[in-house]
């Protein structure tokens, strides 16, 4: 393990929602370790019986908490639940850093940005990624280039990756963020509009874009999720969720 001590491996809770997890999963958690994590709050958001082996080679670690949805509830349903473990069994924990299970998350630009939320203590830090490489799958850049778009202008809102999985949270934000309605992958999309309404702020912080082309997989349903993120936008317009 390094030796490094960064204030955000103990300072910052990862969370890492998962769902049907391969050995990228296990790579994650493991480089986590090793780095140096010191809280790691995984939510197993019912995945099958022959997944399990990744959740409980995860809670070996002492450093993590691994918490089981008996049925797949989404992803926003799966946040939730680990903000609220933190704030009920962190006390010295000062804010999260959400990250995928794929591997799409350096340890470096996580780090960072926990850095960011950690020394500005008023914000959440969003990690950015780059939609105009080559090598970026198009329903991707569809997908996050449009709710882009609507978001500026329904909302104002101004950002360049709508959709990201890694988010730095300050503790100040996160029992709000526990109210926010959404269980799946409009919950994200709810939060910015939420933020928007309360005058919270954000900063985007540029990572590396990692996609694998030759084995991408997503839970993301273009259809389903797209259309529950426009129902939130038209929502959110009137101020309701």
């Amino acid at each position: 393990m390094e030796t490094n001590l960064n204030p955000c491996l103990t300072r910052a809770a990862i969370v890492l929602p998962s769902l049907d997890p391969d050995d990228k999963f296990q790579g994650v958690v493991n480089g986590l370790i090793e780095h140096g994590f010191q809280h790691i709050v995984i939510v197993d958001d019912g995945s099958a019986p022959d997944r399990q082996k990744y959740f409980d080679a995860a809670a070996a670690y002492p450093q993590c908490t691994v918490l089981h949805h008996g049925i797949n509830k989404g992803k926003g349903c799966a946040l939730k639940n680990a903000f609220r473990c933190v704030i009920d069994t962190m006390p010295e924990v000062e804010g999260v850093i959400t990250i995928d299970g794929d591997g799409q998350h350096l340890i470096g630009d996580i780090i960072a940005c926990g850095d960011d939320m950690l020394a500005k203590g008023d914000r959440m830090i969003v990690g950015s990624r780059d939609f105009d490489l080559p090598y970026v799958p198009p329903r991707s850049v569809a997908g996050n280039k449009t709710t882009a778009r609507l978001l500026k202008l329904l909302f104002g809102i101004v950002i360049n990756d709508s959709q990201t999985g890694l988010r730095a949270i300050p503790r100040s934000m996160l029992q709000a963020f526990c109210e926010i309605p959404g269980d799946r992958f409009e919950y994200e999309t709810n939060m910015l509009i939420y933020m928007k309404h309360k005058g919270l702020a954000f900063e985007e912080k540029s990572i590396e874009t990692v996609y694998d082309p030759d084995d991408y997989s997503s839970h993301y349903n273009a259809v389903k999720d797209s259309w529950r993120i426009l129902k939130v936008m038209m929502k959110g317009l009137f101020g309701k969720f």
